[in-house]
Protein backbone atom coordinates (compact mmCIF):
# COMPACT_ATOMS: atom_id res chain seq x y z
CA UNK A 1 0.00 0.00 0.00
CA UNK A 2 1.53 3.23 -1.14
CA UNK A 3 1.32 6.45 0.66
CA UNK A 4 -0.54 8.94 -1.18
CA UNK A 5 -1.21 11.72 1.90
CA UNK A 6 -5.50 10.89 1.48
CA UNK A 7 -5.46 8.94 4.52
CA UNK A 8 -6.33 10.16 7.77
CA UNK A 9 -2.41 8.92 9.35
CA UNK A 10 -1.01 10.89 6.21
CA UNK A 11 -3.09 13.63 7.02
CA UNK A 12 -2.29 13.55 11.06
CA UNK A 13 1.46 13.18 9.45
CA UNK A 14 1.02 16.50 7.51
CA UNK A 15 -0.39 18.60 10.26
CA UNK A 16 2.10 17.89 12.78
CA UNK A 17 5.11 18.40 10.14
CA UNK A 18 3.33 22.12 9.52
CA UNK A 19 3.14 22.71 13.85
CA UNK A 20 6.66 21.77 13.83
CA UNK A 21 7.38 23.88 11.33
CA UNK A 22 5.63 26.99 12.54
CA UNK A 23 6.84 26.33 15.97
CA UNK A 24 10.21 26.56 15.11
CA UNK A 25 10.06 29.34 12.81
CA UNK A 26 8.10 31.66 15.63
CA UNK A 27 10.78 30.42 17.81
CA UNK A 28 13.80 31.36 15.23
CA UNK A 29 11.91 34.65 14.86
CA UNK A 30 11.43 35.57 18.73
CA UNK A 31 15.25 34.62 19.26
CA UNK A 32 15.96 37.09 16.58
CA UNK A 33 14.40 39.97 18.15
CA UNK A 34 15.55 39.10 21.45
CA UNK A 35 19.43 38.94 20.18
CA UNK A 36 18.72 42.33 18.51
CA UNK A 37 17.17 44.26 21.24
CA UNK A 38 19.87 43.19 23.49
CA UNK A 39 22.32 43.94 21.02
CA UNK A 40 23.03 47.43 22.29
CA UNK A 41 22.90 46.12 26.41
CA UNK A 42 25.05 43.74 25.70
CA UNK A 43 28.90 44.58 26.14
CA UNK A 44 31.96 42.72 25.75
CA UNK A 45 34.38 42.64 28.48
CA UNK A 46 38.07 43.31 27.92
CA UNK A 47 41.76 44.03 28.86
CA UNK A 48 43.70 46.55 27.23
CA UNK A 49 45.56 44.07 25.89
CA UNK A 50 43.42 42.27 24.63
CA UNK A 51 41.72 45.20 23.06
CA UNK A 52 44.82 45.73 21.20
CA UNK A 53 44.79 42.31 20.16
CA UNK A 54 41.40 41.97 18.79
CA UNK A 55 41.12 44.93 16.56
CA UNK A 56 37.48 45.81 17.24
CA UNK A 57 35.77 48.36 15.20
CA UNK A 58 35.67 51.68 15.88
CA UNK A 59 31.83 52.78 18.01
CA UNK A 60 31.61 48.93 19.84
CA UNK A 61 30.32 49.19 22.95
CA UNK A 62 32.33 47.33 25.52
CA UNK A 63 33.70 47.50 29.18
CA UNK A 64 37.31 48.32 30.04
CA UNK A 65 38.87 46.53 32.92
CA UNK A 66 42.21 48.02 34.45
CA UNK A 67 44.23 50.07 36.46
CA UNK A 68 44.49 53.50 36.54
CA UNK A 69 48.18 54.55 35.48
CA UNK A 70 49.64 56.43 38.51
CA UNK A 71 49.89 60.16 37.32
CA UNK A 72 48.13 59.95 34.34
CA UNK A 73 44.83 61.89 35.56
CA UNK A 74 44.39 65.00 33.57
CA UNK A 75 41.07 67.29 34.42
CA UNK A 76 40.39 69.72 31.96
CA UNK A 77 39.31 73.10 32.25
CA UNK A 78 35.98 72.43 31.99
CA UNK A 79 35.64 70.66 35.14
CA UNK A 80 33.51 67.43 33.68
CA UNK A 81 36.16 66.34 30.82
CA UNK A 82 39.07 63.51 32.10
CA UNK A 83 41.42 62.50 30.70
CA UNK A 84 43.49 58.98 32.40
CA UNK A 85 45.59 55.65 31.47
CA UNK A 86 43.98 52.65 32.28
CA UNK A 87 46.80 49.25 32.08
CA UNK A 88 46.45 45.40 32.69
CA UNK A 89 50.31 45.56 32.89
CA UNK A 90 51.37 44.65 29.72
CA UNK A 91 49.83 47.55 27.62
CA UNK A 92 48.06 50.71 28.48
CA UNK A 93 44.86 52.34 26.70
CA UNK A 94 44.15 56.04 27.38
CA UNK A 95 41.22 57.22 28.07
CA UNK A 96 38.60 60.40 28.14
CA UNK A 97 35.48 60.77 30.54
CA UNK A 98 32.98 63.53 30.50
CA UNK A 99 30.67 63.93 33.26
CA UNK A 100 31.15 62.90 36.95
CA UNK A 101 33.43 60.55 38.62
CA UNK A 102 33.12 58.39 41.86
CA UNK A 103 34.13 59.80 44.98
CA UNK A 104 36.37 56.33 44.82
CA UNK A 105 38.26 56.89 41.58
CA UNK A 106 42.13 56.78 42.14
CA UNK A 107 45.46 56.11 40.56
CA UNK A 108 46.63 52.81 41.19
CA UNK A 109 42.77 51.94 41.50
CA UNK A 110 40.76 48.83 39.75
CA UNK A 111 38.26 50.53 37.41
CA UNK A 112 35.85 49.31 34.82
CA UNK A 113 34.54 51.81 31.97
CA UNK A 114 31.83 51.82 29.90
CA UNK A 115 32.06 53.24 26.38
CA UNK A 116 33.26 53.00 22.93
CA UNK A 117 36.23 51.95 20.72
CA UNK A 118 37.84 54.54 19.15
CA UNK A 119 41.24 53.59 17.06
CA UNK A 120 42.20 56.86 16.02
CA UNK A 121 42.45 58.56 20.07
CA UNK A 122 41.14 57.55 23.48
CA UNK A 123 38.52 55.22 24.91
CA UNK A 124 35.80 57.35 25.09
CA UNK A 125 34.09 56.10 28.51
CA UNK A 126 30.89 56.92 28.89
CA UNK A 127 30.52 55.24 32.60
CA UNK A 128 33.38 54.76 34.97
CA UNK A 129 32.95 52.18 37.73
CA UNK A 130 35.60 52.06 40.68
CA UNK A 131 36.06 49.96 43.38
CA UNK A 132 33.95 50.65 46.56
CA UNK A 133 36.31 49.76 49.03
CA UNK A 134 40.24 48.67 49.95
CA UNK A 135 40.09 45.55 49.41
CA UNK A 136 37.30 45.28 46.27
CA UNK A 137 38.16 45.04 42.95
CA UNK A 138 35.78 44.11 40.29
CA UNK A 139 36.06 40.36 39.29
CA UNK A 140 36.44 41.17 35.72
CA UNK A 141 39.79 43.22 36.56
CA UNK A 142 41.00 41.04 39.21
CA UNK A 143 41.23 37.68 36.63
CA UNK A 144 42.76 39.70 33.84
CA UNK A 145 45.29 41.00 35.56
CA UNK A 146 45.69 37.77 37.59
CA UNK A 147 46.23 36.33 33.97
CA UNK A 148 48.89 38.86 33.05
CA UNK A 149 50.65 38.18 35.90
CA UNK A 150 50.15 41.47 37.50
CA UNK A 151 48.13 41.04 40.08
CA UNK A 152 48.33 38.29 43.18
CA UNK A 153 46.16 37.91 45.81
CA UNK A 154 47.59 38.52 49.49
CA UNK A 155 45.53 35.03 50.17
CA UNK A 156 46.78 33.13 47.34
CA UNK A 157 50.72 34.15 48.30
CA UNK A 158 49.83 32.79 52.16
CA UNK A 159 48.39 29.43 50.23
CA UNK A 160 51.62 29.27 48.34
Amino acid sequence: MAFDGNTRAGKRKKKRLYLVLTTMTILVLAVGLVLTALEDSISLFLDPSELKERNIADGQHIRLGGLVVEDSFVKDSDGLTYYFDVTDGAETVSVTYKGSLPDLFREGQGVVLEGKTNSKGPFNASEVLAKHDENYMPKEVMDSLKKRGVYRDANEEESI
